[in-house]
């Protein structure tokens, strides 16, 4: 077979059609048992050049495989559902296999990337000065924040390494990336301070407050406070007002990591849970979870692009040739060949506006609460999360949560998580796939009881 993008994109057309009927007549996908893999489908890779159509129907079996993120029976991560404009815009950028390093080899796609970064920095109340880039993910929004906060400690460390007995803050119920960051730039693990948090899932602030002082007078160096907007099991959101507070009068960098509920400030009714954003150093947020932008659509901003540049920046001259370091967007990222990851989420920005994606936003929400209300009317259920949050986390009769969602996995049923906060276990249903309506949520509950009801003795009970 010859290399014909034209005939390839035939080809690409007729399985998404395949694929989108068998999404809407089997919305989730035949479980392949990783042992059976091999005997299901033909993966293997050889010398010679596979057969036409035995290539084609490999391929289509590869698709409908794998599980479907975007149908209305999955709630297993943070991220659901499809935007077709973001689909779009994602597929035009594969098409254009741009690198986002300098404005030579992109072009307008960095005007692009730079309009949206702009766009965020005034919604979110940033000064002249701010910045961002767009990381490969939320990991990396907060391994750059890390990296920076560590820099403007000590300038000294990029080139001479850790001299110091640094130490970060973060929350219980912070994202495990921290965690692995600080072991990435050298500070160590052990050297994360996790604060813990009250009965909603939020960072204490006194505890906080009380550790901070504490460090200080053991001679360490407190350096850097990540908070969370929508934490990963409860979606709670810490208090960024208050905290901001404290980090200003130790000098601490602040990192509000809104991977999950971070989007809230395109709308002004949920806006308020970001309170004080304004007052943070740094802010970052995945388009991909919460406004069905294919993944992955990540985006940090800074107060201050200039300290960006001065973590980030390093000189190649086989790279950059032309034009000044403000259009070549490689001094201010992680990586080189950067993907360009901007395109998918103007697309869909310039085809809805801000208030159809706050719409989006508003219709999760709306979901949630519907979730939540059914939950509380049911005395089978028992609700473990509160108001305001995309997270639901209930349990359903005495039913192990944790074998209840392997089992419905394991039947085709639903995919749906489990979390747990305060020692207790539980079933996690997000609602951020915008193209759902009450009726498929209320369709996740009956799936459940249905299965419960007919699947009763192979499921373990709690006592």
């Amino acid at each position: 077979m010859f290399n014909n993008i034209k005939e390839d994109l035939k080809l690409f057309n007729d399985i998404v059609d395949c694929f989108l009927e068998d999404e809407k007549n089997n919305p989730i996908s035949q479980k392949i048992n990783i042992k059976d893999l091999g005997k299901k489908l033909d993966l293997s890779l050889s010398d010679e050049p596979a057969i036409k159509q035995d290539f084609q129907e490999s391929l289509k079996q590869l698709v409908l495989s794998t599980p479907k993120s975007s149908s209305k029976y999955f709630f297993n991560q943070l991220f659901g559902g499809r935007h077709s404009k973001g689909v779009l815009g994602d597929l035009l950028s594969v098409l254009l296999n741009s690198s986002m390093a300098t404005y030579k080899i992109a072009g307008p796609q960095v005007a692009v990337e730079k309009e949206i970064i702009k766009k965020v920095c005034e919604m979110i109340g940033y000064g002249d000065k701010a910045g961002g880039t767009f990381p490969t993910g939320g990991s990396m929004s907060n391994f750059m924040s890390i990296v920076i906060a560590r820099d403007q400690k000590n300038k000294a460390i990029p080139n001479k390494g850790f001299r110091q007995n640094f130490v970060a803050y973060t929350s219980e119920n912070a994202h495990y990336s921290v965690a692995k960051n600080a072991s990435f730039i050298g500070l160590g693990k052990e050297n994360v301070c996790y604060i813990k948090c009250n009965k909603h899932g939020q960072i204490d602030v006194g505890a906080l407050k009380h550790q901070i002082e504490e460090d200080k007078k053991n001679n360490k160096t407190p350096f850097y406070v990540n908070l969370t907007s929508g934490t990963t099991v409860l979606c709670a959101f810490d208090n960024i007002e208050e905290v901001a507070l404290v980090c200003k009068k130790h000098n601490i960098w602040l990192h509000v990591d809104g991977a999950f509920g971070g989007s809230v400030f395109f709308t002004n009714k949920y806006k308020y849970l970001i309170n004080g954003i304004e007052k943070s150093d740094s802010f970052c947020f995945n388009a991909h979870k919460t406004l069905g932008v294919p993944l992955s659509t990540s985006i940090l901003v800074v107060q201050d692009s200039e300290k960006l540049h001065n973590s980030f920046t390093s000189q190649a001259s086989y790279l950059y040739q032309t034009h000044e370091k403000e259009y070549n967007l490689g001094y201010n990222s992680f990586e080189c060949g950067r993907r360009n990851n901007a395109l998918k989420f103007w697309t869909m920005w310039k085809a809805i506006g801000t208030k159809g994606i706050a719409s989006i936003i508003n219709h999760e929400f709306d979901l949630a609460d519907y979730a939540r209300e059914y939950i509380t009317s049911n005395k089978d259920y028992t609700l473990y999360s509160f108001n305001q949050s995309l997270s639901v986390c209930f349990n359903y009769k005495n039913y192990d949560p944790i074998d209840l969602c392997t089992k419905l996995y394991e039947y085709n049923k639903l995919m749906v998580g489990f979390g747990d906060f305060n020692n207790r276990c539980f079933v996690r249903l997000v609602t951020i796939n915008a193209e759902n309506s009450k009726e498929n949520i209320l369709t996740f509950f009956k799936t459940i009881e249905d299965f419960t009801k007919e699947c009763d003795s192979e499921i373990k009970k709690n006592n």
